[in-house]
């Protein structure tokens, strides 16, 4: 009879592994501790070997697939012996992989793009100030979960939890494969609500590839779980620096002086934030629950206040314009913001936000970060500053921004980077020609 190879817990919190290869191939013979896979747990990547001997019958999943604990993967035995179908509850990372794929399109894309694709629209949520509330929680059904020969079928981490906190596993509702109990469930249950899977659908773009899907690994879907747990629906921490604004004061003086476009600091602000996350790109990204989107293109959001809240214009492409270009669109969209006439896709569709309330006499402030955006830049006033300046204490005009960064995605030493860049940037002006 054939020997079932299950997906082991590798790790003492693992529920799931992705199994990143195959070692041993359909028909070769393994030995007793052979590697037959290598598996990506919440924590590493890890050997999976064979607990018996034989010809590897059936590989049941393939590489790419994310397993649960315990279900079958392969089937090891004598050649000739009838094996079993794969299980329709794996999840192959193919589709994921496709849906990664940007579309084909022209090299480079126009200054102002049709609008964004609906599912973009939808992804990016309402504007801050307009959430919408949550919806209702629904309680746990105390109704026993699939069973099998009167065994409860859980994972092994919920079966601890389970017993640590004396709760019935018969009593709760699995949402695991063929009605399985995992974490997650016993977690709702002390909630009083019911986990629900998030949907997401393939990602298209007008204009040339606009983004690249990345595929969660196990360890950030744990580094996410866990800091959603302990903080919030968005773990965010923030980042602050102070900058020398002389140089930038004295460029924008000169362009005031050359006449034509106004460009304020907020424009000369804008262009700098841009021109960073072209080289970190990291900081340039959209959390997509199962998968963080790193954005080619880059469409910086700016905050404008209304009448009855706040609303976000995009200026869209913001790396590819001008800075005069910028402080045009920039003053138009926030103009027809006040007066409620931007259209959906003016407002949507943003991959970082810059706030300043710099002329509101503001020295510094938090922003909240706008999903599925990862950051949003804080702008406070620039006013002159008592620093040691060549040897010397001087008055410096100096400006205070505070990045509020998405922990799922945006790790601390990133984000130190990227302010650091835009900090160098903005010191020397020149740094920005390109």
């Amino acid at each position: 009879m054939a020997t079932k190879v299950v997906m082991e817990a590798l790790s003492p919190t693992m529920e799931e592994g992705r199994l990143v290869e195959w070692k041993k191939q359909e028909g070769e013979t393994v030995a007793a501790g052979d590697v037959l896979a290598e598996v990506e747990t919440d924590k590493a990547v890890m050997e999976l070997v064979a607990r018996a001997g034989g010809t590897l019958l059936k590989q049941v999943v393939p590489a790419g697939a994310t397993v649960p604990v315990s279900e079958l993967v392969a089937l090891i035995g004598e050649p000739g012996e009838a094996v079993e179908a794969a299980p329709a509850d794996a999840k192959p990372a193919q589709a994921d992989a496709q849906a990664a794929q940007p579309t084909p399109g022209r090299d480079r894309p126009e200054s102002m793009p049709p609008a964004p694709p609906k599912e973009a629209a939808a992804e990016a949520g309402p504007a801050p100030g307009r959430a919408s509330p949550p919806p209702a929680p629904r309680p746990v059904e105390a109704q026993p979960n699939g069973q099998q020969g009167g065994r409860v079928k859980a994972s092994p981490l919920a079966r601890r939890m389970a017993a640590d906190r004396g709760i019935d596993l018969g009593a709760v509702a699995g949402s695991g494969p063929e009605g399985r109990v995992v974490a997650r469930d016993l977690e709702a249950a002390a909630a009083g609500t019911r986990p629900a899977a998030a949907a997401v659908a393939p990602a298209r773009g007008p204009a040339g590839p606009p983004y690249t899907d990345v595929p969660l690994t196990q360890i950030r879907k744990t580094i996410a779980r866990r800091l959603a747990q302990s903080i919030g629906p968005i773990p965010t921490f923030y980042l602050t620096t102070e900058i020398d604004m002389e140089r930038v004061a004295e460029a924008r003086e000169a362009l005031l002086a050359g006449g034509g476009e106004k460009v304020s600091f907020n424009d000369i602000v804008i262009k700098t934030v841009a021109a960073a996350l072209r080289q970190h790109p990291a900081c340039n990204a959209w959390w997509q629950d199962d998968r963080i989107r790193y954005w080619n293109e880059i469409h910086v959001s700016m905050a404008v206040a209304v009448e009855d809240g706040l609303i976000t214009p995009v200026i869209r492409h913001t790396d590819l314009k001008s800075l005069r270009e910028i402080a045009a669109e920039a003053r138009d969209l926030a103009g027809r913001a006040r007066e409620r006439r931007l259209r959906p896709e003016e407002y949507t569709g943003g991959t970082f936000s810059v706030s300043n309330l710099g002329m509101l006499d503001i020295d510094e402030f938090t922003a909240v970060i706008n999903p599925p955006e990862t950051g949003i830049l804080a702008v406070g006033r620039m006013a002159q500053r008592a620093v040691a300046h060549d040897g010397q204490v001087a008055l410096r005009r100096r400006m205070r921004v505070t990045m509020s960064c998405d922990h799922r995605v945006i790790d601390g030493a990133t984000g130190a980077h990227f302010l650091k860049t835009l900090k160098g940037m903005l010191e020397n002006p020149l740094a920005m020609v390109y």
